[in-house]
């Protein structure tokens, strides 16, 4: 029985050897020498004012949850092209479907001001 499963604990083995022995090499030989240049704030050259988990505006976080909508709509045309021609007439008629409903509700989230700044 545990010839069938050898493949697979080999698989596991090998992937931790390639996630964990170059971070392992990496902690082990890597110069570590900190000075205050090294330890100092880096992104914006000054030391932060305000406290990390400050207020973020909501429309950042709409528009995200909106690209991520509209960007995974859009996923499912690359499946729907490659069997076209096997779906007929059928499937492209179910896409104009499926991307009418998708222009609809664009033009729906557009009106309402949702992918608007001001």
């Amino acid at each position: 029985m545990l010839q069938e499963y050898f493949p697979v604990l080999l698989f596991i083995l090998v992937g931790l050897a390639i996630g964990v022995v170059p971070v392992a090499l990496g902690w082990l030989l890597a110069p570590n020498r900190p000075d205050s240049e090294k330890l100092s704030p880096y992104e914006c050259g000054f030391e932060a004012f305000e406290d990390a988990r400050m207020r973020v505006d909501v429309r950042y976080y709409l528009v995200a949850i909106l690209f991520i909508l509209f960007d995974l709509e859009i996923a499912f045309l690359f499946p729907w092209a490659v069997v076209l021609k096997q779906i007929g007439m059928f499937g492209f008629v179910a896409m104009l479907v499926f991307l009418a409903i998708l222009v609809v509700g664009f033009v729906y989230e557009w009106k309402k001001g949702a992918l608007d700044w001001e």
